[in-house]
């Protein structure tokens, strides 16, 4: 699978380790940054970027760690199509593919250990969304916000 993924400061040793885990694994790791550990870069230019790489189709999923995860979250759900969601667990990694078509997984670095963040990772990029009725309308209705606010 082709993933966009990307850090800030807080994050980026932790994408580090999920980039070169996923490439052992067979992904097509995408690496938009941060390239070099800087202090005081800021996480929405990464979400940015990340969210801006599936919304185009450059990339099927998208992978994004900052310090808790919440702002690259926030930054990345700004972009029509993108469905971004924190999970440190991995029931909420899978479900929230199967069932909210989730399409950005977020990472918080300052919450997660990396053999937990692999295993979070994994099933989320092993999910498939679920197609059934339910979820379609559900989703429906949440892509009907974009429409309705972004025009």
């Amino acid at each position: 699978m082709k993933i966009a993924i990307g850090a800030d400061h807080g994050g980026y040793h932790l994408k580090e380790d999920l980039g070169a885990f996923l490439s052992a694994k067979g992904h097509e790791v995408i690496d938009l940054g941060a390239h070099v550990f800087e202090p005081d870069d800021d996480y929405p230019d990464f979400a940015g970027a990340v969210a801006g790489a599936v919304a185009a189709g450059g990339a099927e999923r998208g992978i994004l760690v900052c310090g808790s995860g919440v702002g690259a979250s926030i930054a990345a759900n700004k972009f029509p199509g993108i469905r971004a969601a924190v999970c440190h667990d991995t029931f909420s990694a899978h479900q929230g593919v199967e069932d909210d078509d989730m399409n950005v997984l977020c990472l918080g670095a300052r919450i997660i250990g990396a053999e937990l963040a692999r295993e979070v990772a994994e099933r989320f990029l092993s999910a498939r969304f679920s197609g059934l009725e339910r979820h379609q309308r559900r989703v429906g209705k949440v892509k009907g916000f974009e429409r309705d606010f972004t025009t």
